[in-house]
C-alpha cells in the first residue's frame, strides 16, 4: 500500500451503521503513527486492492499473530452491497496464504454485519467463536471466522478478482 492509498482510504464515508468502519483523517493517522499511517506498519501489514484500471477498490491488513494471519478488510464504500464481496475476500485470502502458507487465516466481524458475514462464508470462512471487544462505540459482540479451504464454495463475483499491491 502506498501513502496516497492510505490518504484516500481516510476519505471514505460509509453509511450508518457501517460508519463505524471509518478512519481518522489522514494527517491525524500519520501524526499518531497508527495503522497504515505508520510507514513501517503500512509496508509490513497492508496491501491496496486495485481494479483493472489501477483504481483503489479496497485494502487488506495481514495482521501477524502466532500461527495465524488475522485479516482486516475494507472495501470502497460505493462498491459495497453489490455482490462482489466473496471474490474480493477470496483474493485477499490467496494473498495471505501466499505470504504465510503455514498460517491459519482468520478475521473478526461484528455480529450485526450480516452483509460481510455472508461474503466471508461464501469465500470459505466459518464462525468459530463469539466474544466482546472494545470499539469506538463501546463493547460490542464479534464473531471470529476461520478460513476453511474448500469450505462453503468458490467466491461468486466478477470474473477477475482485484489484485493486491504490497510486499
Amino acid at each position: 500500500m502506498e501513502e496516497h492509498h492510505g490518504a484516500e482510504i481516510c476519505t471514505w464515508k460509509y453509511e450508518p451503521p457501517y460508519n463505524i468502519y471509518g478512519w481518522l483523517p489522514w494527517e491525524q493517522m500519520k501524526g499518531l503513527g497508527v495503522e497504515f499511517g505508520d510507514p513501517e506498519i503500512r509496508r509490513q501489514q497492508y496491501a491496496a486492492l486495485l481494479d483493472d484500471g489501477g483504481m483503489l477498490c479496497g485494502f487488506a491488513q495481514f495482521f501477524p499473530l502466532e500461527g495465524v494471519t488475522r485479516l482486516g478488510i475494507g472495501m470502497k464504500p460505493e462498491l459495497c452491497g453489490h455482490g462482489r464481496g466473496a471474490a474480493f475476500v477470496a483474493a485477499i485470502v490467496q494473498e495471505a496464504l501466499r505470504r504465510k502458507p503455514e498460517n491459519e487465516v482468520d478475521l473478526e466481524v461484528l455480529t450485526w454485519n450480516s452483509r460481510a458475514i455472508r461474503a466471508y462464508q461464501r469465500a470459505g470462512f466459518t464462525i468459530t467463536d463469539l466474544y466482546e471487544r472494545q470499539t469506538p462505540d463501546g463493547m460490542m459482540p464479534f464473531y471470529c471466522m476461520v478460513y476453511q479451504p474448500g469450505g462453503d464454495g468458490e467466491a461468486d463475483g466478477p470474473e477477475r478478482e482485484p489484485s493486491t499491491e504490497g510486499p
